[in-house]
């Protein structure tokens, strides 16, 4: 017997996530079932949701209620969605727990973080029992890590973001852009409130597109030679555009003028 029984919400948010993993979007759902989208997205949310109904959507991943209920036994029923502050705070003082939290979310077992970076077992006890105490994680019976915080989560907080700041910015700002193993895509778009409020929501998709990319790799290339750690950064804000005026336009205005017609060489 584990820790957790299996609950009818335990068991959605384990559809919720398989859904998810096998590309069934909400659009996606409503064709095949035959419903309106608002009728998917309550069913999703436990509104209205019949056994038979439950029963029709695991099976298009390829799963029977058995499947669910098992996984539910070691899974929340409800994810914290936002850190609170004193989470954050916590996480923010060490930079190997808040790695270490963020590779549980992506689903990496602790050991193999442990083998990754020679973390001695003590070290490791000691972080697991700190996540667990900031409610963060649960260590099961079996032995395995839950994280009680659903993986799509964005740091909305100081203390992360400035953890960011002082560890993890230079990683992209220094990154020589000319090298053929850095890749990367820059945009720059005019765009209105609604679709700034649009391309955040993009960024967000993209992130959880993402974590199930390495959910997938990890199931079908566990133990690869060659594999490592990689960092991906989505970010958008709004530009400064002085320093293109200033010695942008006026540079090139004035060199024109210097020029002649031709403009400067």
């Amino acid at each position: 017997m584990t820790r957790y029984e299996p609950t009818a919400s335990a068991m959605i948010s384990a559809l919720r996530r398989h859904l998810r993993k096998d590309g069934w979007t909400v659009l996606r759902l409503s064709r095949e079932l035959g419903v309106g989208e608002a009728t998917v997205k309550r069913w999703l949310a436990g509104k209205g949701l019949t056994i038979d109904r439950l029963e029709r959507m695991a099976q298009l991943c390829g799963l029977v209620l058995g499947d669910l209920a098992r996984e539910a036994e070691e899974c929340p029923g409800d994810l914290a969605h936002e850190l609170t502050l004193a989470q954050e705070k916590a996480l923010s003082t060490n930079i190997f727990l808040s790695f270490l939290f963020m590779a549980l979310l992506g689903g990496v077992p602790a050991e193999e973080v442990a083998a990754d970076f020679n973390v001695p077992a003590a070290a490791m006890d000691a972080a697991l029992e700190r996540l667990e105490r900031l409610a963060l994680i649960d260590r099961l019976r079996s032995g395995r890590v839950r994280p009680l915080v659903d993986r799509a989560l964005v740091f909305r907080k100081q203390p992360l973001r400035s953890l960011f700041e002082v560890h993890m910015k230079r990683t992209f700002f220094e990154l020589d852009y000319s090298q053929p193993e850095t890749v990367y895509s820059a945009e720059t778009v005019k765009l209105s409130p609604a679709g700034a409020a649009q391309l955040a929501e993009l960024i967000e998709r993209h992130h959880v597109e993402v974590q199930v990319l390495a959910e997938r790799d990890r199931e079908s290339h566990a133990g690869v030679a060659g594999s490592g750690w990689y960092g991906m950064l989505s970010v958008m804000r709004p530009l400064d555009m002085e320093p293109m005026r200033v010695d942008g336009i006026t540079a090139w205005t004035d060199a024109l003028g210097a020029g002649g017609a031709k403009g400067p060489v």
